[in-house]
């Protein structure tokens, strides 16, 4: 809920037009506090995670990462109810497979609006099934007035800190997303071997074991990382390692 007692709503759509036309529907039809918009799937993780509003209106087709990615890129707990807003009637099938509330095709119209509405009232958060989005193969990072999509494959380790979470790629290069490291380990293969890592486990050169259970990662790329003791078991099954 927001400040103002209503359940906060969140639209997400390249074109500020069309917010502005479904913003104006919402604010008559009422019911909904407007908490915020963006024009891009990596603002509205951001916002998302940040912000936590109970719906989301959001658009299908938007530059670089779609609408229907985006969702695989959330944290399963701040998972909103989505009503897909979108120009193309051919992705319905697939925004009910991805569990959304509901699917409005543009221009909206008021009277099937009011329906999505209704629709909202009576459901609570979304269902577990939401969580089960597709796995990731890119990881979306800011640059410098730019957004970087960083493929699986050149990615050496992910870290969080008191800063954010940043993906560190071969070559030592650091770049700032704001998916968390829960959503990527759940949605890719990096593998967790620290409260504050992910590794790629081709990435992996060696493993040194020192005292007390405390064991270091080494990259084909010369990184260390710290293993923590009850992840160590773990990372040595998925590398075929003999305990």
């Amino acid at each position: 809920m927001s400040a103002a007692g209503l359940p906060s709503a969140l639209l997400v759509d390249d074109e500020p037009l069309a917010r502005d036309e479904l913003r104006q529907l919402l604010l008559a039809a009422g019911g909904l506090d407007i908490v915020g918009e963006c024009g891009n799937a990596v603002e509205a993780i951001a916002f998302i995670h940040r912000r936590k509003p109970d719906v989301v209106f959001l658009d299908i087709q938007m530059p670089r990462i779609s609408g229907l990615e985006m969702l695989a890129m959330l944290d399963p707990e701040a998972m909103p109810q989505v009503v897909f807003v979108t120009a193309y009637d051919a992705y319905a099938l697939q925004a009910f497979e991805e569990h959304a509330c509901d699917y409005l095709l543009k221009p909206v119209d008021p009277a099937r609006l009011a329906k999505t509405l209704a629709r909202l009232r009576q459901r609570a958060r979304p269902p577990e099934a939401m969580r089960a989005l597709a796995p990731l193969n890119l990881i979306p990072c800011q640059g410098v007035n730019r957004i970087v999509l960083c493929r699986l494959e050149e990615v050496a380790y992910v870290c969080s800190r008191l800063s954010g979470v940043y993906v560190v790629d071969a070559a030592g290069a650091e770049r700032f997303t704001e998916l968390t490291l829960r959503t990527l380990e759940e949605r890719t293969d990096l593998f967790r071997c620290h409260r504050q890592y992910l590794v790629r486990l081709s990435a992996i050169r060696e493993i040194l074991f020192g005292d007390n259970g405390v064991a270091t990662v080494c990259t084909l790329d010369g990184h260390s990382l710290p293993v923590s003791r009850r992840y160590l078991k773990p990372l040595k099954d998925a590398l075929g390692i003999a305990s």
